[in-house]
């Protein structure tokens, strides 16, 4: 299936692929109930509106999307201020849940190329996912791992070249704007997952993973049935 950057292909369709790449937060994991409660704190110790906050960090390094929130501030602030959040973030894992469907797609990629490529760094990625009862992909691309956060495309890049894949032949699973950017300027297809997505211009959109069923289709690819 080709889809252009401004069309959203109907459900329900069929993908193929040889490497599915996937985002964790609102992808994966349902982790909304913490980031609205560290970033709502965060707005309002800088005097920010709560709501124009939450349109611009989902996706992002938290560093970048301070930068963009903040832009006279020194870099050097906004990583320090980056650090305390995560180690925040990290402690708390109340409401921290799976999106549905999660573990039966995972449990369905078991052996299939696949890797996790979050904006989290490891400490975060690896609660959040066992708090929500999922297992991590051998293959992650965490916020240590890159130079550049989402919606730059390394992150992706690199996902892909770690499984050796061409990045053409991957499909990036998302939910947020500067992710699903991020799998366009990669030359990915998208399937955006939940309701962020849909204002995005993914290839599809699903309400959840439920949505989703993965087969080996042999020869190295995979199958993806979505809708």
């Amino acid at each position: 299936m080709t889809a252009t950057a401004t069309s959203t292909t109907a459900l329900p369709t069929v993908l193929t692929a040889r490497a599915l790449l996937l985002d964790m937060d609102g992808t994966l994991v349902n982790s909304d109930a913490v980031v609205e409660r560290i970033w709502r704190h965060w707005a309002e110790r800088h005097g920010l509106d709560g709501d124009e906050v939450m349109k611009v960090v989902h996706g992002r390094q938290g560093h970048a999307s301070m930068a963009l929130l903040l832009p006279c501030r020194p870099m050097e602030q906004n990583l320090a201020d980056n650090a305390r959040m995560l180690a925040a973030e990290t402690a708390d894992m109340d409401g921290v849940i799976e999106i549905p469907g999660a573990s039966a797609f995972l449990a369905a990629l078991r052996g299939l190329p696949h890797a996790l490529v979050t904006s989290a760094d490891v400490a975060l990625s690896t609660a959040r996912m066992n708090a929500a009862g999922l297992p991590l992909p051998q293959v992650r691309v965490t916020a240590e791992s890159v130079g550049a956060s989402k919606p730059d495309p390394e992150g992706f890049l690199k996902g892909a070249a770690e499984l050796g894949v061409d990045p053409s032949e991957c499909v990036v699973f998302e939910d947020s704007g500067a992710g699903i950017a991020a799998g366009r300027a990669a030359g990915m297809r998208v399937v955006g997952v939940g309701p962020r997505a849909a204002s995005h211009g993914p290839d599809v959109v699903v309400r959840d993973l439920t949505q989703v069923r993965v087969e080996d289709a042999g020869e190295g690819l995979l199958r993806l049935h979505v809708g």
